[in-house]
């Protein structure tokens, strides 16, 4: 398709660094500095980095009415182009994954390579569930909502290394960093389907799995990996939240990714 873009709405965007462009697309209820802040600045010793929020994350405001995957893309591509990038290294998280694909879909001339981090191919009745639960909480008790939330992110294996007060002022500062956008966000990952783009996609590909992955199964994970021509697949051991719980681990698998394709 032509790489002419609209003039979508923008997204604020957190920008570091020179060198080739990097883009880094964040989950559903997170935000650029909520989920790639510990990312950012390493990244950008070799990369312009650019971190975009989605409307209702960071400091893009929430927008009426449903977010579309199609939008999404186009806006998030717009804002690596808006900064000078003709040509850039997409990564996604969770539903970020899905925008990315959907954004490599629709722009494959714009995008250099594609990192896919414990990734959302489709929406499962499995995961529909979820995100119904998790958005009556919401609406009931917000700090349950937080509660409910933790053991969807991160792995037994890490909840059993903290303490109970540890783990009740995580959930406080989860409830507290819940951004206005979150119900919108899940509401677009209970419709998600991006399994059509997949097999169209011919840039190198990295598909992140976090193992013990409850919130997106490590399924999906595979799937992409599976479907996306010649991905590669890292595996590690971790809660869906890998950004945290195997930091380095990523942080070292995606700078070796990123190294082959400048």
């Amino acid at each position: 398709m032509p790489e002419t873009l609209a003039q979508p709405r923008p997204l604020a965007r957190i920008v570091r660094g020179t060198g080739p462009g990097l883009v880094l697309a964040h989950g559903g209820g997170g935000g650029a500095e909520l989920n790639w802040g510990t990312f950012i600045l390493p990244l950008a010793e070799r990369h312009t980095v650019i971190a975009p929020d989605f409307p209702g994350s960071g400091r893009t405001p929430a927008e009426p009415g449903e977010l579309r995957l199609d939008d999404l893309a186009d806006r998030l591509v717009a804002a690596a182009v808006e900064e000078g990038q003709t040509r850039f290294d997409l990564v996604g998280f969770s539903l970020g994954a899905a925008v990315a694909v959907r954004a490599a879909r629709r722009h494959p001339g714009l995008v250099r390579s594609l990192t896919l981090v414990a990734g959302l191919a489709h929406t499962t009745p499995h995961l529909r569930l979820l995100t119904d639960c998790l958005l009556t909480a919401q609406r009931l008790d917000p700090l349950l909502q937080a509660k409910l939330t933790l053991p969807l992110l991160l792995s037994p294996d890490w909840l059993n290394t903290q303490a109970d007060a540890d783990l009740v002022a995580l959930a406080k500062l989860m409830l507290v960093t819940t951004p206005p956008g979150f119900r919108q966000q899940f509401e677009l990952a209970a419709e998600v389907d991006v399994r059509p783009d997949l097999p169209h996609l011919t840039m190198p590909t990295l598909v992140v799995s976090p193992t013990a992955d409850a919130l997106v199964a490590p399924a999906q994970h595979r799937l992409l990996a599976a479907t996306v021509p010649g991905a590669e697949l890292l595996e590690l051991p971790s809660g869906h939240l890998v950004l945290t719980e195997r930091r380095a681990e990523l942080l070292t698998a995606l700078r070796a990714f990123l190294a082959r394709q400048n």
